[in-house]
């Protein structure tokens, strides 16, 4: 079997008739030089596909963020291929990589990344306003999508007076705002407790089945592990596993190793 048929029948799901949404092939990046390279990637094979939420997970230091982050086209790869909607990062201007990355992609950073100055709504609104949409109508859409998050009587508070747990909701909020096809997401329940983790995953899960727009969510979270379609099992920089439920990882007690 050649290399390519591999990587196909570990990663696609038998009798899978959708459109693969992310496909990866032996995607490599090293950070360093010399005796101080680092190895973060390995050779990853994936696909992730339209309507689908994938987890990812594994231990700390294994290559999750540095993986979602090549494929949000935040950071260049070193080697392979690796299409988002059949578009490669690598391949496209920087104005157009801009554009592209600015319509299809939302992306919740793990450290929330709120410009402290600006109001919730304002912050939301960024990634519209980015997109073209004027300023009254992308704050109306903010403001809708923070409701959804329950956060609609905090509009026109600054991030530093809310918690963290309300922060990562609006981070959220901002990932969702402008109607992305591809939703990436490094701990989006980390600072929540567990029925607001939980109402956050149905809101993401919701997004997934509508539109048919993919959701990738690094986690170690196994609270919400029941929420995947898929998850992907990485460890020491490739992904080693692709199963179809947490208890195939961890068994019947479904905890994060």
């Amino acid at each position: 079997m050649s290399a390519l048929a591999t990587a196909v029948s570990a990663t696609a799901p038998e009798g899978n008739t959708r459109p693969i949404a992310v496909r990866c092939r032996q995607v490599t990046k090293n950070y360093g030089t010399g005796n101080a390279t680092v190895r973060a990637l390995r050779g990853v094979d994936l696909d992730v596909f339209e309507g689908e939420l994938l987890m990812m997970v594994g231990p700390s230091g294994c290559g999750k963020t540095t993986l979602i982050s090549v494929i949000a086209g935040v950071l260049d790869r070193d080697e392979g291929d690796c299409q988002v909607f059949g578009r490669d990062f690598s391949a496209l201007a920087g104005s157009e990589r801009t554009r592209f990355r600015g319509q299809t992609i939302g992306f919740v950073f793990q450290s929330f990344n709120l410009i402290p100055t600006l109001t919730i709504a304002e912050n939301v609104s960024v990634p519209l306003l980015l997109n073209g949409v004027g300023r009254s109508a992308a704050l109306k859409k903010a403001k809708e999508m923070l409701a959804v998050v329950g956060l609609g009587d905090r509009v026109n508070e600054t991030p530093n007076r809310l918690s963290g747990g309300q922060q990562q909701r609006v981070a959220i909020s901002r990932a969702l705002v402008h109607d992305p096809k591809l939703i990436v997401c490094d701990e989006p329940t980390s600072a929540l407790d567990h029925e607001t983790g939980h109402r956050v995953m149905e809101l993401l899960r919701g997004v997934a089945m509508s539109g048919n727009r993919s959701l990738i969510v690094v986690t170690h979270d196994n609270r919400i592990f029941e929420f995947a379609d898929r998850i992907a099992h990485m460890d020491d920089g490739v992904v080693d596993k692709v199963v179809g439920s947490a208890k195939e990882l961890y068994g019947p007690n479904m905890a994060a190793k």
